[in-house]
C-alpha cells in the first residue's frame, strides 16, 4: 500500500518533543534558529543531479512538472508516478489551483500541503476526489474553513490528518471527522475556535493513537469524550491553560497512553493523582505546571516512566527524596526550580539516567560527586548554576557524556582541564566571559566535538589556533569580540561546519567572508556587528547551501542581500536585516 514515494503516515504530524536535557537558551542570535522551511532545490538539480546521469523516471517527472500547465488530467498515469509528480510540484512550490485540477480522481494516497501558499477551500474539491485512496492529508497553516473540510466526507480511509494553525475551522467543521473511524493520527494545534463541545466529534475515532491539541484554549471539559479511545497512545495538550485537575480524571481510564504532554496547564498535585493508573506511560511533560515535589508520590507508581519534564514548576528541596523511587527514568528535566544541592543525593540512585537538566537550579560544586555514579549519563545541563572548576573532577568519570552545558557558570580555564578524558563529548557549551584561549587549549584532546559554543568567551586570534584540533565541528560560535580577519584563517579549514556564528567581533571585514567562502556546507552564518560591507557579499556566492544569513549592524541593507539571494543563493530563506 502506497508507492515508494509516499510519506510514512506516522510522520505526518510534526510532534514537538519535550526538552530532554538540552538548554532552553539556544536563541542567542538569529543564526542559531534552525529554519522550518524546506530547502528549495533548483530544477536543474533534478535534471543533472550533480553532473550524474538522471534516471528515466527522474527525467519523466522533471519533464511533466516543467509542462504541467499543458495537461488537463493525469488520471491515466499510475498512481505512484502521479504521487511523485505532485510531491515535486508541492516541494518546489510550482503547484497552482489550476494545475492541481489535473490530479482529480488520480487515487493519490498522501498529500502534504502544510504551509502551502494560497491553499484554501477551492482546492479541497480535487483533494476530496481521491476518495477512498486518500490515506494522509496535511493542510496545516491553510485558509481552509468548515465548508472546505466538509469535502472530506467520502475519504473514508483517511488515517492521518493535520489541521495545525487552521484558525478558520470550528466545531462545525470537525463534525465531518466523526465518521472517519480509520484515523490513527489527528493534529489540530493552535485553534481558538475548537471547544469542549466540538471534541464530541472525536469520541468515535476508535483507532486513534495520536492526538495533538496543543494551544487549543477552549477544550476544558472536552477530554471526557476521549474515554472510549482505547488505542490512544499519545496526547498532547501542551500550553492549554484551560486544562485543570478535573480534566485529568477522564484520562485515568485511558490505560493505553504512553505519552502525555500537559505543560503550562493548571494541573496541580491533586490532578496528578489521577494519572497513577496509566501503567504504560513512558513520557510525561508537566513543564510549568503548578505542581510541587508532592506529586512524586503519585508518579512513583508509573513503573514504565522514561521521560519526565518538571522544569519551571514549584519544586523545592522539600519532598524531593521521592525522586529516588523513579528508577526507570532515562530523561529528567528539573530546570528553573528552587532546588539546591540537596536534590543530587536523591538522584544518585537513578542508574538508568541518560539526560539530566538542572538549568538555573542552586547547584554548586560540593554535592556534584553524587552524579559521578551515573555512568549512563549522555547529556548534562548545568547552565546558570553555581558550578565551578572545583566540581568538574566529579564529572571526569562520566565517560559516556556526549553533551555538556556549562554556560553562565563560574567554571574557569583551569577547570576545563578536568574534562580532557570525556572522549565521547560531542557538544560543549562554554558561554562565559572568564573562558579564554587557555581554556580552549585545555580542550584540544576532545577531537570528537561537533558543537562548540564560545559565545561570550574571550578568544583571540592566537587562540583560534586550537580550533584546528576540532576537525569534526559542525557548529561553532565565537562571539566574544576578540577576533580579527587573522583569526578566521584558522576557521576556514573546518570544512564540516554547517553553522558559524562570529557576531560581535567588531574588527571583522570583508576579508572574513573571503576566507570562509570555501565552507560550502554552511547552512547558517552570522557575522553581525562587524565591518562587513555590501561589496563583501560577492564572496558568499559559493555557499549554495546557505539558508540563514545574519548581518545586522553592518554597512549594508536588505536590498543588498536580496540581490545576492536572487542571483546566487536560491536556498536562502531567512536573512537579516530584512
Amino acid at each position: 500500500m502506497g508507492g515508494v514515494c509516499s510519506r510514512k503516515r506516522e510522520q505526518q504530524v510534526n510532534e514537538e518533543s519535550i526538552n530532554r536535557g538540552l538548554s532552553v537558551r539556544y536563541f542567542k542570535s538569529g543564526s542559531s534558529k534552525w529554519l522550518g522551511s524546506s530547502i528549495l532545490r533548483a530544477p536543474s538539480d533534478i535534471k543533472l543531479r550533480n553532473g550524474k546521469c538522471p534516471s528515466l523516471m527522474e527525467l519523466c517527472i522533471y519533464n511533466i512538472c516543467e509542462d504541467m500547465d499543458q495537461y488537463k488530467t493525469l488520471s491515466m498515469l499510475p498512481r505512484d508516478i502521479n504521487q511523485q509528480i505532485i510531491n515535486e510540484l508541492i516541494r518546489s512550490q510550482r503547484l497552482t489551483e489550476l494545475t492541481l485540477e489535473a490530479f482529480r480522481d488520480c487515487d493519490l494516497q498522501d498529500l502534504d500541503f502544510g504551509e502551502y501558499p494560497g491553499f484554501g477551500d477551492s482546492w479541497m474539491d480535487v483533494v476530496a476526489s481521491q476518495e477512498a485512496s486518500l490515506l494522509s492529508l496535511d493542510i496545516s497553516g491553510s485558509d481552509v474553513t468548515d465548508s472546505g473540510l466538509m469535502n472530506l466526507k467520502d475519504c473514508k480511509n483517511l488515517q492521518a490528518l493535520n489541521l495545525n494553525y487552521c484558525d478558520q475551522i470550528s466545531d462545525h467543521g470537525l463534525e465531518c471527522i466523526r465518521y472517519h473511524s480509520n484515523l490513527t493520527t489527528l493534529s489540530f494545534r493552535r485553534n481558538n475556535c475548537f471547544t469542549a463541545k466540538g471534541m464530541s466529534a472525536l469520541s468515535g475515532l476508535v483507532n486513534l493513537s495520536k492526538l495533538d491539541l496543543e494551544r487549543c484554549p477552549g477544550i476544558h471539559g472536552g477530554l471526557v469524550y476521549l474515554k472510549g479511545l482505547s488505542k490512544l497512545e499519545s496526547l498532547n495538550i501542551n500550553c492549554c491553560n484551560c486544562i485543570t485537575d478535573a480534566d485529568m480524571k477522564p484520562l485515568a481510564g485511558i490505560t493505553s497512553l504512553k505519552e502525555l504532554q500537559i505543560s503550562s496547564s493548571k494541573v496541580t498535585d491533586y490532578g496528578v493523582t489521577f494519572l497513577k493508573a496509566l501503567n504504560k506511560l513512558t513520557l510525561l511533560n508537566m513543564e510549568g505546571c503548578p505542581v510541587t515535589a508532592a506529586c512524586l508520590e503519585s508518579l512513583s507508581a508509573l513503573t514504565t516512566l522514561l521521560y519526565l519534564n518538571l522544569s519551571r514548576c514549584n519544586l523545592t528541596d522539600d519532598g524531593c527524596e521521592e525522586f529516588s523511587r523513579l528508577q526507570t527514568l532515562k530523561v529528567l528535566n528539573l530546570g528553573f526550580n528552587e532546588i539546591s544541592d540537596a536534590i543530587l543525593v536523591h538522584l544518585k540512585g537513578l542508574k538508568k539516567l541518560e539526560s539530566l537538566n538542572l538549568d538555573s537550579c542552586r547547584i554548586g560544586d560540593e554535592e556534584l560527586y553524587n552524579l559521578s555514579g551515573l555512568q549512563h549519563l549522555k547529556c548534562l545541563e548545568l547552565s546558570d548554576t553555581e558550578v565551578g572548576s572545583n566540581g568538574l573532577h566529579h564529572l571526569s568519570g562520566l565517560t559516556n557524556l556526549e553533551s555538556l552545558n556549562l554556560s553562565f557558570t563560574v567554571v574557569t580555564d583551569a577547570g576545563l582541564k578536568k574534562l580532557s578524558g570525556l572522549s565521547f563529548l560531542k557538544s560543549l557549551n562554554l558561554d562565559a566571559r572568564q573562558i579564554t584561549d587557555a581554556g580552549l587549549a585545555a580542550l584540544t584532546s576532545l577531537t570528537g566535538l561537533t558543537h562548540l559554543d564560545l559565545f561570550c568567551a574571550r578568544i583571540t586570534d592566537s587562540g583560534t589556533n586550537y580550533l584546528r584540533s576540532f576537525k569534526n565541528l559542525r557548529s561553532l560560535e565565537v562571539c566574544g569580540g576578540g577576533l580579527t580577519d587573522a583569526g578566521v584563517k584558522n576557521i576556514k579549514d573546518l570544512s564540516s561546519l554547517t553553522m558559524l556564528n562570529l557576531s560581535q567581533n567588531h574588527h571583522l571585514t570583508d576579508r572574513t567572508l573571503e576566507l570562509i567562502s570555501g565552507l560550502t556546507d554552511l547552512v547558517s552564518l552570522n557575522v553581525s556587528s562587524s565591518r562587513i560591507t555590501a561589496g563583501g557579499l560577492n564572496h558568499l556566492k559559493p555557499l549554495k547551501n546557505l539558508r540563514s544569513l545574519t548581518l545586522e549592524s553592518c554597512k549594508l541593507n536588505a536590498s543588498d542581500i536580496k540581490k545576492l539571494q536572487a542571483s546566487d543563493l536560491p536556498n536562502l530563506v531567512s536573512f537579516r536585516p530584512e
